[in-house]
């Protein structure tokens, strides 16, 4: 209702809602906190009682294939309306299959932190990311011709790097400030002004794996009344969640490693309740996911289909245990490849020689393998990226690349099958040379991304192509 006033029906329905939001709120903080990681990759907010009440006791999430949601009456559709209770009146705006997959990322990503962090799930990674920086973009103070402007690391993923160099900076006169050596407090200061919107980081960075300090970029961020966010989809919340060292907001391209099957493309922007901000807009910096998935999101249009949301949250139940396998089986590989004739340089973060070895080890961390029976201990674990150069540039590089005979030549990433792609004619070719120099991207690069399979078999596929060019 326009004015904000309840009837006695809509006033009925925020109690009971009221009842469950509060009872759910207690489930959370008294149960699922005190469960370990995979409990909750497992089960997420999805518990018997609600298998036996509500879906004739499936013990998997129900997909809801609906456009909408039907009301009892008119004061709970205006109650829901008003968002003064849970709805799903629109699944471009919400789905009861989006809920369950948000709710999971939520507390995977806040896996550790004290705070309260929620989750608004969006159509891909790119969509997550124009929903995670949209909102800092507005006209703070209405003044049509104000300058705005924000700080992004050079070493991200080339769509990023296309939506903000184009789509913002170009089209939309938002200047984006790059960011060369993320490692440099120094240069991120000195690139904000009363201007700055938000800091920007994405690590470890693909395909060059790029990292910087987290909580010491969110200190400097915070000291400026500014968020950082984090693109994270590399490690996933099973080796690094940025909420806990002070980021304020995550981006996960959920199509990736989350997701490893590859089926279907999927994003997710997880934040902590109580952002830090120089917006002046309460609803934004009190719950950022929900303001952004009943608002900003409703109007875009960036929605998951539920089928996907469903798909993907069952993919996510074993994440920490395929986090493992994988980022063993790639420090093998690296290893091997370090050792190649043929091979120039090698870039992994796991490798005691890479130049961010150190600064890497700090915060990639496999979750709870301390109370693992495998390990029980703390154990480093760097995920299951990594890129090498070939000697003799560009045209050994393709001849190598040409001849993969088992490994994918495509430009996915974060399959549970082995995929390699020279970023520089593909995932960030459209940047140009010049934008691929500011990355570091050398025409000899080729990134790898080691999936399930045995290690050895993935080895000897590289090592009889990397033959040919002798």
């Amino acid at each position: 209702m326009s004015d904000g006033t309840m009837t006695p029906g809509m006033r009925k329905y925020v109690e009971v809602n009221n009842k469950y939001l509060a009872e759910r709120d207690r489930y959370i903080r008294d149960v699922v906190k005190k469960w370990k990681f995979d409990t909750i990759a497992v089960h997420g907010l999805y518990s018997v009682q609600d298998a036996i009440e509500d879906y004739q006791g499936a013990i998997i999430e129900p997909v809801f294939m609906s456009t909408s949601q039907a009301y009892r009456d008119s004061d709970e559709m205006a109650a829901a309306l008003e968002y003064r209770i849970p709805t799903w009146c629109y699944s471009r705006i919400a789905n009861p299959s989006t809920y369950y997959y948000e709710w999971a990322l939520a507390l995977l990503e806040g896996y550790g932190f004290d705070g309260v962090t929620e989750c608004c799930s969006t159509s891909s990674g790119m969509a997550a990311i124009m929903t995670a920086i949209q909102p800092f973009l507005v006209h703070k103070f209405h003044n049509k011709l104000e300058p705005r402007n924000f700080l992004a690391t050079a070493q991200c993923y080339g769509g990023t790097f296309q939506q903000f160099n184009v789509r913002m900076t170009e089209e939309r006169d938002i200047e984006c400030r790059w960011i060369k050596d993320a490692t440099n407090i120094d240069e991120w200061a000195s690139k904000i002004d009363k201007n700055t919107r938000f800091l920007y980081g994405e690590l470890p960075s693909n395909p060059g794996l790029g990292f910087f300090d987290i909580k010491a970029v969110a200190d400097l961020a915070h000291s400026h009344n500014l968020p950082l966010i984090v693109d994270s989809t590399v490690a996933t919340p099973a080796l690094l969640r940025p909420i806990c060292h002070g980021a304020d907001i995550v981006v996960q391209s959920v199509t990736k490693t989350l997701t490893s099957s590859g089926f279907g493309i999927c994003g997710a922007v997880i934040a902590r309740k109580g952002l830090i901000t120089n917006i002046d807009n309460d609803d934004l910096k009190n719950n950022f996911s929900i303001y952004v998935k009943y608002l900003p999101n409703r109007d875009y249009g960036p929605n998951l289909h539920p089928m996907q949301a469903i798909m993907s949250l069952n993919d996510m139940r074993t994440l920490r245990s395929k986090i493992d396998m994988m980022s063993r089986s790639t420090m093998e590989v690296a290893e091997f490849l370090e050792k190649h004739p043929a091979v120039e340089s090698v870039q992994y973060l796991g490798l005691p020689n890479h130049p961010l070895h150190d600064l890497a080890s700090r915060y990639m961390w496999l979750v709870d393998a301390e109370h693992d029976t495998q390990y029980g201990k703390p154990v480093n674990r760097y995920g299951h990226l990594m890129s090498f150069c070939i000697k003799g540039g560009p045209e050994p590089t393709r001849k190598f690349f040409d001849n993969l005979q088992r490994i994918w030549r495509a430009t996915d990433l974060g399959r549970i099958k082995s995929v390699a792609t020279i970023p520089a004619i593909s995932t960030h070719q459209q940047q140009g040379e010049a934008g691929r120099q500011l990355a570091n991207i050398p025409p000899n690069m080729v990134r790898l991304c080691v999936g399930g399979e045995h290690p050895d078999d993935t080895i000897a596929d590289l090592d009889q192509a990397l033959n040919t060019l002798r």
